[in-house]
């Protein structure tokens, strides 16, 4: 991951911190996680605005957290595969992750995500 990106640091509800980088231009909403390094447990990419994904040209899978405009999760798209899409009416942003990190880090729907911007 590219560390000239902007990001963020988000709290789960369990206390841990989540460094979040942030693709809210055209070209980082269009890259997106391609040709990066694979994402731990401790990363993750928020796209902004978006609602709508896909794992073409990835190699791992992916957890998808769907955001509405007040960052409540709205849907949660478990363990999508690479070559898969994804999508949710209502979504503004998505925060992807590596699959296994919303259990982990109990992320549910209906929760209020917390963004610190570093």
């Amino acid at each position: 991951m590219s560390y000239k990106m902007p990001h963020a640091i988000l709290e789960t509800e369990t206390g841990e911190k989540v460094d979040v980088f942030i693709a809210n231009t055209p070209w980082l909403r269009l890259r997106g996680l391609l040709g990066r390094q694979q994402l731990t447990q401790e990363q993750g990419l928020l796209i902004a605005p978006c609602n709508s994904v896909h794992t073409l040209g990835m190699t791992y899978a992916l957890d998808i957290v769907y955001l509405d405009k007040h960052d409540v999760v709205i849907k949660i798209e478990p363990h999508l595969k690479p070559y898969r899409a994804s999508a949710c009416f209502g979504a503004t942003k998505v925060l992807e992750l590596l699959a296994g990190t919303t259990t982990q880090k109990n992320i549910i729907e209906g929760r209020v995500l917390t963004w610190h911007v570093s």
